[in-house]
This record gives C-alpha cells, structure tokens and sequence, in this order.
C-alpha cells in the first residue's frame, strides 16, 4: 500500500514538473515573441524617423536649390541681359577699331547668359519633373561641353518610359553629385553615359576615364552618403566601382513602379 502513495506521489510530482516546465517554456516563448516585437516596432520606428529625416534634408536642399535657380534666372539672368542689350546699342556708336572689341565682349556676355540659364534650369527641381531624368542630363551634358571641360556621350536603348516625378529628381541629383566629382577630383577628359529602359527598371551607368581611387583607402565623404542615402530612399541599387588609373563607374539599378493613378486603379 504504501508503494503504491509513493507511485502516485512521484507521478504528482512529474506532472507538476511538467507543468511548471510548460509554464516557463511557454512564458519564455511568450517573452521572446514580445521582446522580438517591442524591438521590430523599435528597429521600423528609428527606419521611418531615418526616412523622414532623410527627406526632409533632401526638401530643404531642393528648395534651398531652387532659391539659388531663381536667383540665377531672375537677378543674373536679367543683369547679364541688360548688358548685351547696352552691348547692342554700343556697337552702332564705336569707331572700327573698337567694334570687334565690343563683338568679343558681347559673346562672352551671351556665352555667360546661356549658361546661367542652363546652370538654373539644372537647379531647379520643377524643370527636371517637367523635362524627365534623361533631358535632365543631356543638358548637364551639353553644358560641360560648352565650358570645354570634357568630352561627353550618351547613349540610350530600350523602350523610354517615365520615371516618378519626385524619384527623377533624385536619380538626377545622384548623378549631379557623380559629375561634380568628377570634375573636381577625377582629372578626366570624357565621361559617358548609358541609359536602358528595360523591362523591369531603369539601368545607368556612367564612367569616366580619370585617374580613379582606391576605394579601401578612401573614407566615405558626405558626398558619397549622400548619394546613397538618396538612393535607398527610391529603392535604388546604388553602386560606385573605381580603379586607381583607370577610372570611376556609377551604376543605378532603379526599379519600374506604378504611377500613382494605377496604385489607386489597383485599390478599386
């Protein structure tokens, strides 16, 4: 008989082990799953804040951008049109001798209002929503030439489609921070440009042909964070490649979205 309490009080003790092990297991499970929550929440929480401080830094710099456009179109752009206006006028009142002077004078006026417009039109972010991402560059292009620092070439394949207005702005303000390192760094003589509007995304990539760096040595410059902080704001593959003697490489892997009126077509 007593064998038999001393049976049952051993399987009254297993089973209250069991279920006190099942109670820490199941709390323990219960805990972590908690715990992994209140840090995923924390984790999207510091990523929606990194967003959108990461966008409002890039709308200050567009509008502080802009300003600068206006200003070069409305105050520089005027003043430089007056002077080859009073250029005109001055060149039917010299003599011979002086009006060749006064020729030279006034294209370098001229020369300097074209750019100025160029210049404020690569500024401006409401001229790169309207022209489109690839306009946008032809004309950055177009200007180095003008000022005789490098040969350029673009060449573009596949079937053009449009880019999301405020993601074209941001490509092309990638690219602008490319170009201008390589014209203050890179030493180059060319740069070229390939676009392809492929199924699925938008490829670009541009090289140039200056004396590259080496990228183990080089510490990232805010140019560079900047680049890349742009670019994971538009989902963007991002990846620059350079080799010490033979060049610097951008590549853009952007992909294809929906505009805005099929997203809301799609919710219907």
């Amino acid at each position: 008989m007593l064998a038999k309490e001393e049976l049952l009080l051993i399987v009254y003790f297993i089973v209250v082990i069991l279920f006190l092990t099942s109670f820490a297991i199941i709390f323990f499970i219960t805990f972590q799953k908690r715990k992994n929550k209140l840090l995923y929440e924390k984790f999207e929480a510091e990523k929606r804040f990194e967003t959108e401080l990461a966008q409002s830094k890039i709308e200050i710099q567009e509008q502080t951008l802009k300003n600068v456009s206006w200003e070069l179109h409305d105050n520089i752009g005027q003043l430089l049109s007056v002077a080859n206006m009073q250029l005109n006028i001055l060149t039917g009142k010299v003599d011979a001798d002086t009006k060749q002077s006064v020729k030279d004078i006034k294209e370098v006026v001229s020369n300097s209002l074209q750019e100025v417009r160029s210049l404020s039109k690569s500024l401006n972010n409401e001229v790169i929503s309207y022209t489109g991402i690839e306009a946008s560059i032809e004309n950055e292009l177009a200007r180095f030439e003008r000022l005789n620092n490098l040969n350029t070439e673009i060449t573009t394949t596949g079937e053009f489609f449009d880019v999301i207005e405020k993601d074209s702005i941001i490509l092309f303000r990638i690219i602008q921070e490319f170009f201008s390192n390589v014209i203050k760094h890179s030493h180059a003589s060319k740069i070229t440009v390939l676009i392809q509007y492929l199924s699925e995304e938008l490829y670009i990539e541009i090289k140039d042909n200056g004396g590259g760096f080496n990228q183990e040595e080089v510490t990232k410059s805010s140019g560079l964070l900047n680049m890349e902080s742009r670019a994971a704001l538009i989902n963007t593959k991002f990846s620059l490649n350079s080799v010490l003697g033979e060049g610097t490489s951008l590549t853009l892997n952007y992909p294809l979205k929906p505009s805005l009126y099929e997203e809301n077509d799609t919710h219907r």
